[in-house]
């Protein structure tokens, strides 16, 4: 039997809760709501996350600028992710919400900027 304990990230309660593979389904005890049980179900199924990080900027006045994937990737793809985000530099001007990198490792998922950056001279 396959057991994990975790923290629920879901709300600000920071449940502490216990996942059991028992046959073919999944136990969260500890949740004090249905989204802890579900988040406890998806960690042991296919965990994500969204990647927040910062790339490269030309004529800008900061040298990062700030990004994040629009929606969660799989977590075993995250470092394959960083290596594409750190090998690539934009040039500004950028806003909130551009597209710096369109369908990340074909997951389906965009990096987008988080922060408006205005070109400098």
């Amino acid at each position: 039997m396959e057991k994990r304990e975790i923290i629920c990230i879901v709300c600000p309660m920071g449940c502490h809760l216990t996942v059991r593979k028992v046959a073919d389904s999944y136990q969260v005890t500890g949740n004090t709501c249905k989204r802890g049980e579900a988040y406890g179900i998806k960690e042991m199924t296919n965990p994500t996350r969204v990647l927040p990080t910062t790339v490269k900027i030309k004529n800008a006045f900061l040298k990062r600028l700030p990004v994040k994937t629009n929606q969660p990737i799989p977590k075993e793809l995250i470092f394959k992710c960083m290596e594409i985000i750190n090998a690539i530099e934009v040039e500004a001007p950028v806003k909130t919400g551009d597209v710096i990198i369109h369908n990340i490792l074909d997951t389906g998922v965009d990096v987008v900027a988080t922060k408006t950056m205005r070109r400098i001279q």
